[in-house]
């Protein structure tokens, strides 16, 4: 009963604290040597007895708006390195169609093309109406008539004679004179190999693009 008396004497202090100025108040918890437990403020427990000690800072008289908590500064979005960019060769070129060609309306007539002839009846093609001169040997007697190899060798200079082939006929010619070229690249001189590649890179070119392409 007395534990319940100081109690509420200890709440109606506090009740009437609440509408004076903001204070601290002392408040003493005594047990005396019979185990009885008492509360009061400000008032230290009787000699004999055992204390325990709390400070309780007064309640505000108004309830203060809620402070809103600072909102969370943001994160920053991790800077992630842009991936390596990877190279690739360049893809090769498509082989020369039809489709990709020159079209059938944009199309030239292949360029002239000569059928020549050798001092021996030899013949061959060329786009040259005056390919250069060659030595034509000459016969070397000896005083008795008879060939002579002692006596040495001569030649004399001369040209092929070159004729014009019809318009009618080139694109037959100009095939013709490709797969000529084309043998020559496979069983020619080795030496010579990039001279006679480049030249059936040439005439196959003149073939595919021209009217001959068709």
């Amino acid at each position: 009963m007395r534990y319940a008396v100081m109690r509420n004497a200890v709440m109606l202090a506090l009740l009437g604290l609440a509408g004076a100025a903001p204070a601290q108040v002392v408040i003493y918890r005594c047990t005396d040597a019979s185990g009885a437990v008492t509360i009061q403020n400000d008032t230290p427990c009787p000699k004999g007895s055992q204390q325990q000690r709390r400070v309780v800072g007064a309640a505000p008289t108004g309830s203060l708006p809620p402070v809103a908590a600072p909102a969370p500064a943001p994160h920053p979005t991790p800077h992630k390195p842009a991936p390596p960019v990877e190279r690739k060769a360049a893809p090769p070129a498509p082989a020369m169609t039809r489709d990709t060609a020159v079209d059938d309306a944009d199309r030239l007539p292949p360029p002239v093309l000569y059928e020549c002839r050798t001092y021996d009846n030899g013949r061959y093609l060329s786009d040259d109406a005056k390919p250069p001169p060659r030595c034509a040997p000459l016969r070397v007697t000896d005083l008795g008539g008879g060939d002579s190899r002692v006596a040495g060798s001569a030649c004399q200079t001369v040209e092929d004679q070159c004729q014009r082939i019809p318009d009618g006929a080139l694109c037959e010619n100009w095939r013709q004179r490709l797969r000529e070229a084309e043998s020559q690249l496979r069983f020619g001189v080795v030496e010579q190999r990039e001279q006679a590649q480049a030249e059936v890179d040439r005439m196959q070119r003149i073939v595919r693009e021209s009217t001959c392409g068709r």
